[in-house]
């Protein structure tokens, strides 16, 4: 079984030296960075990248992810400043921010997102901020703290199918994840936006049942691409999909309903975050 090798689009020597070195100056990491995101030279391009914040150690330990599992990192203070800093010496229009899963804190992390967003927006009010999210193991506090940090967007990833679920995420929970979305989209006034994987043993009868179920909860934008496995330990890469599959289901979650979708092998959570939903 071989994958479908899409072109990737080489990233400018100069464009990575200087978010590199802006990275390495203000002590901060990119999910672009950490991840060898392939679209990376496309969104440093358009002055978008995605931050994570709350360290690289995870409390959780789910079989798709190559992030590290361990107690979580003391909470930085001085991280929110310094990612405004970073931010605002990159020039960047549009940021995403993410984290970790930091089950061993009180708000679950929820208040350094809303620090961070504050810090942010005292330097630069016309940026867009689009906060992807953790479950929060659905705790209204921490889910009010991150409605009331009125940012362009909120997104929480629900990543996979319900049969698939426990076995690719098995301290998440398919329904949780559902009823964050479905408060996000009670409470917040913008957009609410899910990611799923493919290739990791779904029917394309139970994607669509995913996909539905994100829309009964009132989710709007959506993004599918394709699952790679990344090392011998994680999840194995049950199929690989063409790229027609990806533009058909495409075209049927339009047809569903959804107000924004991108679909594609090499689509990610925050791919072209700053064009979906235009």
């Amino acid at each position: 079984m071989q994958p479908f090798k899409p072109k990737v689009k080489a990233l400018h020597p100069d464009l990575a030296q200087k978010m590199q070195r802006v990275l390495r100056e203000h002590q901060l990491t990119t999910v672009c960075e950490a991840a060898a995101c392939p679209n990376r030279a496309e969104c440093y391009a358009k002055e978008s990248a995605t931050f994570m914040i709350l360290g690289d150690l995870c409390t959780r330990s789910c079989t798709f992810c190559n992030v590290k599992t361990g107690h979580g990192m003391a909470v930085d203070a001085s991280e929110p400043e310094r990612l405004a800093d970073a931010i605002a010496a990159l020039g960047l229009q549009y940021i995403v921010i993410t984290s970790v899963d930091r089950d061993d804190l009180k708000d679950y992390g929820a208040g350094h997102f809303a620090a961070c967003v504050k810090a942010i927006q005292r330097k630069n009010s016309s940026l867009k901020i689009e906060l992807l999210t953790p479950d929060f193991r659905f705790h209204i506090p921490s889910l009010d703290t991150i409605i009331a940090s009125d940012v362009y967007k909120l997104a929480h990833n629900q990543e996979t199918v319900r049969r698939l679920s426990k076995s690719v995420r098995p301290q998440s929970d398919y329904d949780r994840s559902l009823k964050v979305l479905e408060y996000y989209a009670k409470h917040f006034k913008g957009r609410v936006k899910s990611s799923l994987m493919v290739g990791l043993g779904e029917s394309e009868d139970e994607l669509r049942e995913t996909m539905q179920d994100l829309l009964d909860v009132g989710v709007s934008e959506l993004t599918i691409g394709q699952y790679l496995q990344p090392t011998q330990k994680h999840h194995k890469v049950e199929k690989y999909y063409k790229p027609e599959f990806f533009e058909a289901m495409k075209q049927e979650a339009y047809s569903m309903g959804f107000k924004a979708v991108a679909s594609g092998i090499l689509v990610r959570s925050s791919y072209f975050a700053e064009e979906l939903g235009k």
